[in-house]
C-alpha cells in the first residue's frame, strides 16, 4: 500500500484529496492546525491513517513531526503540499506586512520545509511523486494580490526546479493551478468577511474542492511512464485569473 501526506488536510481541497486518495487504497498522513477536525477525516476514511498536527511555516514543528512518524508511515510515496493562504486584497502601497509575511512563510517557506523533510527519502527510495498547489494567480500577476502572486509564482518555480534536480532520481512533480474554487480560501483573505467572500462566487459556477482533488488522483494515477507535470484548471465561466463571466 501507497503512503501519501497531505498538508492542509483538515478542509477544502486537502481534505478533499484525501478523501479521493482513500478511494485509490492509498494509506494517509492527514497534516494541519486543526488535530479535531483531522481526527473527524481520519474517522471517515476507510485506509490507515496518521494525524500530525503543525503549522507549516515552524520549520522545527515540520522536521520533528514528519520525524515522529510510525514505522509504517515513514516511507512517503506522495506528497500532497496544498497548505497554504491568502491575507487581504490591497495595492502594494497599502499591503499589510503581517499579511505578506502569513503568506510568504506558509505558501513559500512552508512549502519548502515539508519538501526538505520528505523529498530525500524518496531520491534515496529512487521513487516518489510530489504535487504541488500553486494558483492561476502563479501563471498571472492581478492587481492588488502583488504578494500572493508572487508566492504562487514562487510554487510554481519550486515545481519546476525539483523536476530539474531530482527527474534524474526517479522523481515525479505534478503543479495544480487552480482558478476559482469555492472553499474557506475567500473568507481567510478577508478576515472572516462571509458575505464579501460570498460575494466572490456569485452569479457562476465555481470549482468545488473535489474537482481539484480528482484532479490530483488522475496525476498520481497515470502509467509510471508518464508524468503530468503542470494542470491549470478553471471554472467553465472563468477565462483569466480575475475574468469570471457571471449571470447578473
Amino acid at each position: 500500500m501507497k503512503t501519501a501526506l497531505v498538508t492542509g488536510a483538515s478542509s477544502g481541497i486537502g481534505k478533499a484529496t484525501a478523501k479521493a486518495l482513500a478511494k485509490l487504497d492509498i494509506q494517509l498522513i492527514l497534516c494541519g492546525r486543526r488535530k479535531e477536525k483531522l481526527e473527524e477525516l481520519q474517522n471517515e476514511l476507510n485506509v490507515p491513517s496518521v494525524v500530525l498536527t503543525f503549522d507549516v511555516s515552524d520549520k522545527t514543528a515540520v522536521l520533528t513531526a514528519i520525524e515522529s512518524l510510525p514505522e509504517d508511515f515513514k516511507e512517503i510515496d506522495i506528497l500532497v503540499n496544498n497548505a497554504g493562504n491568502a491575507h487581504g486584497l490591497s495595492s502594494t502601497a497599502e499591503g499589510d506586512l503581517n499579511d505578506w509575511d502569513a503568506m510568504l512563510s506558509s505558501n513559500v517557506s512552508g512549502l519548502l520545509y515539508v519538501t526538505k523533510a520528505v523529498l530525500p527519502g524518496m531520491v534515496s527510495r529512487k521513487k516518489g511523486h510530489v504535487v504541488n498547489l500553486s494558483s492561476v494567480a502563479g501563471k498571472q500577476t492581478y492587481a492588488n494580490g502583488t504578494v500572493y502572486c508572487a508566492s504562487k509564482k514562487a510554487v510554481e518555480a519550486i515545481s519546476e526546479g525539483i523536476r530539474l534536480d531530482h527527474t534524474k532520481d526517479g522523481i515525479k512533480v505534478t503543479n495544480i493551478a487552480p482558478g476559482a474554487v469555492d472553499t474557506e480560501f475567500s473568507e481567510v483573505r478577508f478576515k472572516g468577511d462571509k458575505d464579501r467572500a460570498k460575494s466572490v462566487y456569485e452569479g457562476f459556477e465555481p470549482l468545488l474542492a473535489e474537482d481539484i482533488a480528482d484532479s490530483i488522483a488522475y496525476a498520481i494515477s497515470v502509467p509510471e511512464h508518464v508524468t503530468i507535470a503542470d494542470m491549470t484548471i478553471y471554472a467553465k465561466a472563468q477565462a483569466a485569473p480575475t475574468t469570471v463571466y457571471r449571470n447578473n
